[in-house]
């Protein structure tokens, strides 16, 4: 077989561009066929990807994090939705800072995933389409705003350099100026829910930031994803909960409500900050959709 491998060598704090040429010269002594593309700034891990699968590449390789991947998917989608016989796999060397996606998977990092593409290995995975003010967009990990959104917006914008030190500061800093927002929601056509909420997650994934296990019970695969919503709980109770994130008991908590949907329609104003997979969009949800099984993860 022959692999698109698209290299983001920032990742990681630049780590990603120390250790990938050894992780894809591994894959090659495995026999594996690889064509390298190494990116130079944002937009062009999706460029490469919408390029590739237009000339016919099915099968990929991310080497980055998380924020790789999402770009990577959203080069993918909506083309590697058009039917034709020959489905789209994404394998993954996970070089960045969180590489939160493959956590649900393995916990062995690069070495599980040069196994599994060596092997050949590869389940079902759902994408999860959000159709927004300005048009779509897809990811395979989570959609989060309110408190989450804003520290990651903080993070990115001032601290992004300090890695975990950094996206602790921005918890701090967000958690001073907490504010809840009115969330207004529809899960699968039922009745309109309405609450004010420190922040809602809707997860494809089990994990977000590396180790918090923000969905204990997602699964990849299963045509739905698992909604946390986390009432007002005020700054105390912000920060009495946010620790419990790591080993997943934060959604036993009496204001924390969790439920699972295949469709999630919005009615809030906006645009307003998003996180999604890492990465933070400004824009006003309409619409969120699984696609199950839409792609195969080499994993």
């Amino acid at each position: 077989m022959k692999y698109v491998a698209i290299v983001n060598p920032a990742a990681g704090g630049g780590r990603c561009g120390e250790l990938a040429e050894g992780g894809l010269r591994r894959l090659g002594d495995m026999g594996l066929g690889i064509e390298t593309l190494l990116t130079r700034g944002p937009g062009d891990a999706t460029r490469f990807a919408r390029e590739a699968h237009a000339r016919g590449a099915r099968d990929f390789i991310v080497v980055g994090g998380d924020g790789t991947n999402y770009e990577v998917i959203n080069g993918l989608f909506p083309a590697a939705l058009a039917g034709d016989d020959a489905r789209v796999s994404l394998g993954f060397l996970p070089l960045g800072t969180g590489n939160s996606f493959l956590k649900d998977f393995s916990d062995r990092g690069a070495d599980h995933a040069i196994e599994a593409l060596a092997d050949g290995r590869k389940r079902r995975c759902d994408v999860v389409r959000l159709e927004h003010d300005g048009g779509e967009l897809y990811f395979i990990n989570l959609f989060s705003f309110g408190f989450t959104a804003d520290v990651a917006s903080l993070a990115n914008a001032r601290f992004k350099k300090l890695g975990a030190a950094g996206y602790g500061l921005s918890v701090v800093l967000s958690l001073a100026r907490l504010k809840p927002v009115e969330v207004r929601m529809r899960l699968d056509g039922g009745r309109w829910w309405e609450q004010s909420s420190d922040f809602v997650s809707i997860n494809n994934s089990r994990y977000t930031g590396g180790e918090m296990l923000m969905a204990p019970y997602a699964e990849t695969g299963d045509g739905l994803c698992d909604v946390v919503l986390v009432g007002d709980l005020g700054r105390a109770g912000v920060l009495a909960a946010f620790p419990k994130i790591f080993s997943g008991t934060h959604v036993h908590h009496r204001k924390i409500t969790t439920c699972r949907a295949g469709q999630i329609d919005f009615d809030m104003p906006g645009p307003f900050d998003l996180m999604i997979d890492g990465e933070v969009v400004r824009a006003q949800p309409r619409r969120l959709e699984v696609l199950g099984g839409a792609f195969d993860v080499r994993a």
